[in-house]
């Protein structure tokens, strides 16, 4: 990795994150700060934009689904860095549970807002910056559900299969510029994800009316009443740790697989046909579920 300059220095590369009012995102910027970076920590709501300023980060309130409120943050974040911003960590989103056929069109909708389109839009508005400069680093966390599918996940599985492609698409396309796309593929991380996806559900889906009506009573048993913590479930930090070397590496990866999950799946979807990797994955849904 190469060396950081000198936190005191008004030449300190400047990255911004979404989603930092907890999890992966708070641990980012936590983490950034500490080895020189300027961070850019954002977050939707007031209440969490205050407490990161008084935790001493440049905070701005960024709405991934308010096309006014990204340009507010990109004018904010260029205007304070004369147009230098070496980074951007999209982590912000969040997970819509349900069977596929229980949502409705403004359901999946809203999920793409927050988990690809909002994440399009602020890429788009950096990158004329990042091109001007030749340089910079766009980094997208994905999951492992970029890789493969489960059940009940079928929005927030297909905005990561959409995140992939577009990724990959916009690193053929900015091949030879000196800017840099990578994607994070964590599998289960410590956070407040499950939480606010069982808000969600109980927010979106009509679980009464649905033939999984059992399978959905019996998932909200398991969620809101956590005995041990999911196997192979890692700390935010395992996340971070890639995202340092996709931003420092002078020959960032394409991909970084996060947690046991995430390199197994990866193994497994190349090398068996769709029906054996459909028991695997049925078999491990049935797991959860049991």
């Amino acid at each position: 990795m190469s060396a950081m300059p000198n936190p005191s220095s008004d030449s300190r590369r400047a990255v911004l994150i979404t989603g930092c009012s907890s999890g992966i995102g708070r641990r980012a910027a936590e983490r950034l700060q500490a080895r020189g970076y300027r961070v850019f920590a954002t977050a939707r709501r007031a209440a969490d934009v205050a407490a990161l300023r008084a935790q001493g980060f440049d905070a701005l309130s960024l709405d991934l689904d308010d096309s006014a409120s990204i340009a507010r943050a990109v004018d904010t974040v260029m205007e304070q860095t004369r147009g230098r911003l070496w980074g951007l960590f999209n982590n912000g989103a969040y997970g819509q549970p349900g069977a596929v056929e229980d949502l409705s069109r403004d359901v999946l909708r809203a999920q793409f807002e927050t988990n690809l389109f909002g994440w399009l839009e602020l890429t788009n508005r950096v990158l004329p910056h990042m091109r001007r400069a030749g340089c910079g680093r766009i980094v997208n966390n994905s999951s492992v559900l970029g890789l493969i599918a489960l059940p009940f996940r079928g929005a927030y599985t297909a905005s990561k299969y959409a995140l992939e492609g577009l990724t990959d698409t916009l690193r053929l396309e900015l091949h030879g510029t000196g800017i840099h796309v990578s994607l994070i593929e964590p599998g289960p991380i410590a956070s407040r994800f499950r939480a606010n996806a069982v808000r969600k559900l109980r927010e979106h889906i009509d679980m009464q009316a649905s033939p999984f009506a059992e399978r959905y009573r019996a998932a909200l048993r398991r969620l809101e009443h956590p005995g041990p913590v999911a196997p192979f479930t890692l700390p935010p930090d395992a996340v971070v740790h890639k995202l340092l070397h996709a931003l420092e590496s002078p020959r960032p990866k394409a991909r970084y697989h996060v947690t046991v999950p995430t390199h197994l799946f990866a193994v497994l979807r190349r090398l068996l046909p769709t029906a054996l990797l459909d028991r695997v994955l049925l078999a491990v849904a049935s797991r959860e579920n049991g």
